[in-house]
């Protein structure tokens, strides 16, 4: 199977209630462990790759490395996509090198700049077969090169999303609700601690994902910044070495509550970054006298696999549904 758009998959995550796991990706490593388990479960997925990530790795390998999983799972549709594209020409250099699916992140720009920006880049993406995901509202946080204070993020208006919706033509739709980039989501003065003494952040806000949900039917909605930050693997960092106090992130049953109503594509990147980090710190830690790469990844390639194996079955509910 070629790679494809997000256009049926998301139909389907719509009517099925479910939502499809975006995975960032920089090396071989994450893309081999992402779609392993994709292909065991049987789970569509997209694979994503930010700005940042086609600075490290170069476009060319990245695409490569995609179109190398295509052939080793071909039982799986899997879109290639641009993750918070800054200008049009960065999402035109992705439309025309291959990639099935852009994002277009206006979303710092006044509205009607936002409209604009956003509508020449669905013109060309439709053009040659590629859909486009677009942002309304700003989340906070750190994420690549984007970097939003905790003061200038602001909450979707859902008064604003069938204009913006109709005047640009995009096919999906990112929403701040309250999730936030990166493993640092939260300051502890904005959690309350529970019982067990863990940090847990303010709920999302679902109101107003169901009033733009009523005013967009059908429409698919994304949410960013959704990494669940898994504390088992924030407690191996720190054990190994690192100094990750407070990092915090969505509950997942959240996320699963999102994945039932309109939100079709829910992203995930801070989860297997530290999935590979703590696997890795644990590994050195463990065996001082190792230095093969092969060794040291071969785990945290295993462990990705299972974060995401977690994910598909347990929060976004796509399993078996490739």
């Amino acid at each position: 199977m070629p790679l494809v758009t997000s256009t049926e998959m998301f139909k389907k995550a719509y009517e099925g209630g479910y939502a499809i796991g975006a995975f960032n990706v920089n090396n071989m490593e994450i893309v081999q462990g992402i779609t392993e388990a994709c292909k065991e479960e049987k789970a569509p997925v997209i694979l994503q790759v930010s700005k940042g990530a086609r600075a490290y790795a170069n476009h060319t390998y990245l695409v490569k490395l995609v179109e190398a999983a295509v052939i080793e799972c071909p039982e799986i549709p899997i879109v290639l996509h641009l993750d918070h594209g800054p200008d049009f020409e960065t999402c035109k250099s992705c439309i025309d090198g291959g990639f099935t699916s852009v994002m277009i992140d206006a979303s710092s720009k006044p509205f009607e700049e936002n409209i604009e920006i956003t509508k020449k880049v669905v013109e060309y993406a439709h053009d040659h077969g590629v859909v486009v995901e677009a942002e309304l509202g700003t989340l906070a946080g750190v994420e690549d090169d984007v970097k939003v204070s905790a003061a200038d993020s602001s909450y979707t208006r859902p008064e604003e999303v069938e204009e913006f919706v109709s005047k640009t033509g995009c096919d999906s739709l990112a929403i701040a609700i309250g999730t936030s980039h990166g493993a640092y989501k939260f300051t502890p003065d904005q959690c309350t601690r529970n019982e067990k003494g863990i940090l847990v952040p303010p709920p999302l806000r679902f109101d107003v994902l169901e009033e733009v949900s009523k005013r967009l039917p059908g429409f698919p909605i994304v949410l960013h910044g959704s990494s669940s930050v898994p504390q088992e693997y924030v407690k191996m960092v720190n054990e190994h070495g690192g100094k990750m106090p407070d990092a915090v992130g969505i509950p997942e049953e959240q996320l699963r509550k999102a994945a039932t109503l309109s939100v079709c594509k829910i992203n995930i990147d801070s989860d297997l970054r530290l999935t590979m980090t703590g696997t890795i710190r644990q590994f050195f830690d463990e065996h001082p006298d190792k230095f093969d790469p092969r060794e040291y990844l071969k785990p945290a390639r295993a462990n990705i696999k299972e974060t995401v194996r977690h994910k598909l079955v347990d929060v976004l509910g796509c399993a078996g549904k490739a």
